[in-house]
C-alpha cells in the first residue's frame, strides 16, 4: 500500500469514527431531552399535588389557582420578561398558597374576620410554603418558593413575613401579590360578597405606590381587558380549553414542549 493510500485509509477511518461519535452524541442528547422532560413532568406533578392539597382544604381556591396562573403570566409578559421566565411564573404561581395546608380549618375557613392571634397563624403560610419548596433543583419549584414566601410583601414595606420594601421584593412576589388581591376582591367569600370591577380597580389604583408596585399597576390597567376576559371564562364551572386560552392571551409566549401546570389542575 502506497503512502497516499495509507493516508487516505487513516483519514477515512478517522472520518468514520467522527460520524460514529456524532451519532452517539445525538443519541445521548435525545436521551437527555427525554430524561429532562420526564423530570419536568415529575416536578409539575408535584406542583399539581401541592396545589390540589390546598384546593381540598378550601373549595374556593380551585379556579382561583388557575386564574392566578393566567393573571400572573399576563403581567409578567407585559413587563417583557423573557418567555421562559413568563412560563415559570405561569406554572409556579399555582404554589403561592401551598403553605395553607398547615393552617387549621377553623382559621382558614372562618366565616368572619380573624383575631390578631389567628392572623399571626395565617401569616405563617408564607414561610411554611417556602420551606415545603426549599432546596429543589427544579427552576419551577425554586420560583414557586420565591412566590410562596413573598406574595404578601407590600411596596411600602407593610407586608409580611419580612417587611420587604419596594424592589426588595422579587418581581415574582410582587406580580402574584397584586393579582392575588385582585382575585380575592372579585371573589365571593364566606365573609363578603364579590366586589364589582369598578370597586376593585379603584382599590388597586388607590394603593399604587403603597401596597403595589406602580409599574405593575400600570401594566394591570393596560391589560385590564385580558383580566376581564379571564374572569368571564374561568369563573364558569364548565370545562375550559386552557391551552387555547393561553394561546389566545399570550400568542407571543410559545410553550413549545414545556409542561403546563394548568393542564393538570
Amino acid at each position: 500500500m502506497s503512502n497516499n493510500d495509507a493516508c487516505e485509509a487513516k483519514v477515512k477511518e478517522a472520518y468514520d469514527q467522527l460520524i460514529k461519535y456524532a451519532e452517539d452524541l445525538h443519541t445521548t442528547i435525545n436521551l437527555l431531552k427525554n430524561s429532562h422532560r420526564d423530570l419536568e413532568l415529575a416536578y409539575v406533578d408535584t406542583i399539581n399535588r401541592l396545589a390540589q392539597a390546598v384546593e381540598y382544604k378550601d373549595e374556593a381556591t380551585g379556579h382561583h389557582v388557575i386564574r392566578i396562573c393566567f393573571f400572573s403570566a399576563i403581567l409578567a409578559n407585559a413587563l417583557k420578561l423573557p418567555n421562559n421566565r413568563v412560563l415559570r411564573i405561569y406554572n409556579s404561581a399555582a404554589m403561592h398558597d401551598v403553605g395553607k395546608i398547615s393552617i387549621p380549618d377553623s382559621i382558614l375557613l372562618k366565616p368572619g374576620p380573624l383575631t390578631k392571634e389567628e392572623f399571626e397563624i395565617m401569616k405563617t403560610h408564607t414561610t411554611v410554603g417556602a420551606r415545603l419548596l426549599a432546596n429543589s433543583r427544579s427552576p419551577l419549584l425554586k420560583t414557586g418558593q420565591i412566590i410562596a414566601l413573598n406574595h404578601h410583601e407590600r411596596w411600602d414595606g407593610t407586608g409580611y413575613p419580612r417587611g420587604l420594601k419596594g424592589s426588595g421584593t422579587p418581581i415574582e412576589g410582587r406580580i402574584v401579590g397584586l393579582v392575588d388581591v385582585y382575585d380575592a376582591l372579585r371573589s365571593e367569600r364566606p365573609y363578603k360578597k364579590a366586589y364589582s370591577l369598578a370597586k376593585t380597580t379603584a382599590i388597586i389604583r388607590k394603593n399604587s405606590g403603597k401596597l403595589f408596585d406602580p409599574q405593575l399597576v400600570k401594566a394591570f390597567f393596560d391589560n385590564l381587558s385580558s383580566f376581564e376576559h379571564i374572569d368571564r371564562i374561568l369563573r364558569n364551572s364548565d370545562p375550559q380549553d386552557i391551552e387555547a386560552l393561553f394561546k389566545e392571551l399570550l400568542p407571543d409566549c410559545k410553550q413549545n414542549d414545556s409542561i403546563s401546570i394548568t393542564t393538570f389542575l
